[in-house]
């Protein structure tokens, strides 16, 4: 047989399921053998030196248009209405240049700590107009080359209060969006607008991904609204939730029979640790409240869960290195996990369940694309504990970046 030739060799990697380090073979964009001491001809070889791979993190939740706007606003009370009132005055001087710039800062940073793929909130109405949304479709296109972004049209400032909001989320998804969203508690009439964000969705045959429930308060939940309509809109595995902070407030039964529920609607959920719990329980002298929904306990119902970034450096979060392995190991934390597959559970949630999230799945498999990363450390259950570097990307066989290990100089 003649001996194959690779565009890329990754040499040495640990795979979740290996018992020993393999190598990867990458021949036009595809992965096209795994094995041990591969023989070959090959254009480039990487040595990962026993680094985990991965395909890959997904970003399910994320606003790059208003990142990085720290220095334009204020933070007094530290509260969801305040980070709203500031961002909406910040946001009237945006510029498409402005955006941009910002967006591109935060995507860079996204790429070199791992993410592939990306759904980004952009808001779009009379005060943001199509600036912030013109700004987004082309870091989309100009960052392709290592990351794949969706563009979720988004209601902020309410949607029922402002009808020409509406006729601009249409226009914006007749013009490149890739699905719909909006914030119900900020509405007047959250049930309302929840009925016409679906309206939205069926017209463009788009997903949904609502905001939802963000505070500590079950009995105000908009969620029996949004399953009703996803059921009766048949838009079952098409309906995203972030937040859902009020789950952090229910006892055990409680949030098993509401975790049915989301599951029979095929409804995913997506936590924001950073922000919910930078916002959450401001009213407490004392023993604070997370506000962080128990994904993990969700995921054991068989709710599908990611966890994401939300915001970065902007009054709703005012930190943030668009590190998706920072986020997990902050979650980890705050839900005090332990457990070897809780860890696991953890990265799922920033890697495949995330991806499933966003219709994007992927694997480290001959005949899957060479989308790779390489993650300082042997395991998944490592990357969380360890809060391990990412130090190399590829997507679609291409090199997008490389981050050398750090070395030690010891005295002579």
């Amino acid at each position: 047989m003649a001996t194959p030739l690779f565009d890329l060799l990754i040499r040495n990697a640990s795979l979740e399921d290996a018992d020993a380090p393999v190598d990867i073979g990458i021949s036009g964009g595809m992965i096209a053998a795994i094995g041990s001491n591969l023989v070959c001809e090959v254009v480039e070889t990487i040595d990962a030196e026993g680094a985990f791979a991965s395909c890959g993190f997904t970003d399910s939740h994320i606003h790059l248009d208003k990142a990085c706007i720290l220095d334009r606003c204020s933070i007094c009370e530290g509260t969801l209405a305040e980070a709203v009132r500031e961002t909406a005055v910040a946001k009237a001087g945006f510029t498409e240049a402005d955006v941009y710039a910002r967006a591109a800062q935060v995507v860079e940073k996204a790429i070199v700590n791992g993410t592939m793929r990306m759904r980004t909130f952009v808001e779009i109405d009379p005060r943001a107009g199509m600036r912030s949304f013109e700004a987004i479709k082309r870091i989309r296109s100009d960052y392709a080359f290592a990351v794949d972004i969706e563009i979720c049209a988004f209601a902020q400032d309410g949607l029922t209060n402002e009808p020409e909001t509406f006729a601009m989320l249409d226009q914006a998804l007749a013009d490149g969006a890739d699905l719909i969203g909006g914030a119900p508690y900020i509405d007047p009439d959250p049930h309302g607008q929840i009925r016409m964000i679906f309206d939205l969705a069926e017209k463009h045959g788009v997903p949904v991904d609502f905001h939802l429930d963000f505070d500590l308060s079950p009995e105000k939940s908009n969620l029996p609204e949004v399953i009703e309509e996803t059921l009766k809109r048949g838009y079952q595995g098409r309906v995203s939730l972030g937040h859902m902070t009020n789950l952090s407030a229910l006892a055990p039964d409680e949030l098993r029979a509401v975790a049915q529920k989301l599951k029979t609607a095929g409804i995913a959920i997506t936590v924001l640790p950073s922000t919910d719990l930078f916002l959450n329980g401001r009213s407490f002298d004392r023993l604070v409240p997370r506000g962080v929904a128990p994904a993990h306990l969700l995921a054991s119902e068989g709710v599908l869960t990611s966890i994401a970034s939300n915001n970065i450096l902007n009054p709703f979060t005012p930190y943030g290195d668009a590190s998706l392995i920072r986020m997990a190991n902050l979650y980890a934390n705050v839900a005090q996990l332990s457990r070897r597959q809780d860890m696991q559970l953890a990265f799922d949630m920033i890697e495949r369940s995330a991806a499933e999230i966003l219709g994007k799945m992927h694997q480290i498999a001959v005949g899957e694309p060479a989308d790779i990363i390489l993650i300082d450390c042997g395991n998944r259950e490592q990357v969380i504990r360890e809060n391990a570097r990412v130090i190399f990307g590829c997507k679609g066989g291409r090199k997008t970046f490389e981050a050398q290990r750090p070395k030690l100089f010891r005295p002579r």
